[in-house]
């Protein structure tokens, strides 16, 4: 007999996570996800949604897309994970293809499973070219759930797991904080600041203007290393490639995963500037890991890495976020009262509602209207809203008018 939804639900509280399985059921989302095609998952039970949270910007490029899996499929008549001790076509061409495209000095590339394990050879590599050990983060940032990455995230995850106590090591710095971050890098102790270009788990709070070309003086200023987190900003969500680039500066380091790998295959990677690769050309046996890199995963980024970096990709993109912009515009002006704010940079948006948990509302009631999309975990008033970059006009208005009538439907309950 093949596993109902309440098998699988029942399996997941008694084997694999209780507390995760029993809170979704408690927020009225019964989720499990079965066929997925594009930009549309399915429960198993045939309810179909339109995926607007694409896990964080893993599936950018869709659900199974198809020339993704072209790629892995091509790759598996003939190689493997392969031998991560050795040069191989596939790393080659990716390590090279992602130097041409990413700016300044950054030209080498250290490849991973995941996000989190590149955060952490972000910071290992500027622990070994400073000879420093404190790493600067943001209040609410997340970084991932390995070693350092852990460390430099959020208190929440820090003092359950007792990591990262430790203020000769660690210190965080509001975002948007000039003075905060100066006052921290002045004291000399400092190894690298991380942040996200646009921090997600916090709700997509932007950058106010001038502040990323001020970190970017600032770290150089007192020789830190900067690390530009990536994972859920670059890859052309923001219009560019790498949403620093629409802020004209270079970090020293930058970490791309999620969509890296177009949902098929685990694969990220920290990209480093000669100024940083030190034990690159010293000790090449600094980080390894024996997966990273996989010629099967490199295929795969390879293919995402062509289809994000098409010309006409990048002008459908500004296209598309100016569409879904002004149908935002119009709901913010017929519910005001409870629809505040968009924050956006290209398909990049939490959209902000004067309520504490506003964005569990709205992902309940969206839900109902066949869409997903999650609230921000740290704050819990913005939802995350995350369209592919392939969206058409078709999907956009899918998602305007199933948003507009969760706004009615909240607005209707609120006033009873």
């Amino acid at each position: 007999m093949p596993l109902t939804k309440q098998d699988v639900i029942a399996k997941s509280i008694d084997y694999w996570n209780p507390h995760k399985t029993k809170l979704w059921q408690e927020l009225g989302i019964d989720l499990v996800i079965g066929h997925r095609e594009g930009y549309y998952i399915h429960d198993m039970d045939g309810q179909r949604y339109l995926d607007c949270h694409i896990n964080g910007g893993t599936y950018s490029l869709g659900h199974r897309n198809p020339e993704l899996i072209a790629a892995l499929q091509n790759a598996l008549t003939h190689e493997d994970a392969g031998n991560h001790h050795f040069p191989s076509p596939a790393r080659a061409l990716l390590a090279e293809k992602l130097a041409l495209n990413t700016p300044g000095d950054l030209c080498y590339s250290v490849f991973t499973t995941s996000g989190s394990e590149a955060v952490d050879v972000a910071i290992k590599t500027a622990r070994n070219i400073t000879g420093k050990r404190k790493i600067i983060s943001v209040e609410k940032c997340f970084h991932g759930h390995t070693g350092y990455a852990l460390e430099v995230g959020d208190e929440r995850f820090v003092q359950l797991f007792m990591a990262g106590d430790q203020p000769d090591r660690y210190q965080k710095v509001p975002f948007n904080d000039l003075i905060a971050l100066e006052t921290v890098l002045s004291k000399g102790d400092v190894a690298a600041f991380i942040v996200e270009t646009i921090p997600a788990t916090f709700g997509f709070l932007m950058p106010e203007p001038g502040y990323l070309q001020e970190v970017r003086r600032i770290t150089e200023k007192y020789g830190v290393v900067y690390i530009a987190d990536e994972v859920q900003t670059g890859l052309m969500r923001s219009g560019q490639l790498w949403c620093f680039e629409n802020h004209n500066i270079v970090p020293d380091i930058v970490v791309t995963g999620k969509g890296f790998g177009g949902g098929l295959y685990p694969i990220a990677a920290t990209i480093i500037s000669e100024k940083c690769a030190g034990w690159l050309k010293e000790d090449g046996f600094g980080h390894v890991s024996t997966y990273g890199g996989s010629e099967l995963g490199c295929r795969v980024a390879l293919t995402v890495l062509d289809i994000c970096t098409r010309p006409e990709i990048q002008t459908k993109i500004v296209q598309t976020a100016k569409y879904i912009r002004l149908g935002l515009d119009v709901l913010l002006e017929s519910y005001p009262d409870f629809f505040s704010s968009v924050r956006q940079k290209g398909l990049i948006m939490g959209l902000v509602f004067n309520h504490p948990r506003g964005a569990i509302l709205v992902m309940r009631e969206l839900y109902k209207n066949g869409v997903w999309a999650i609230f921000s975990s740290y704050d819990p008033s913005v939802l995350q809203f995350k369209p592919g970059i392939l969206w058409d006009k078709n999907l956009c208005d899918k998602f305007l008018d199933r948003f507009a009538t969760s706004l009615f439907n909240i607005q209707k309950n609120i006033k009873k």
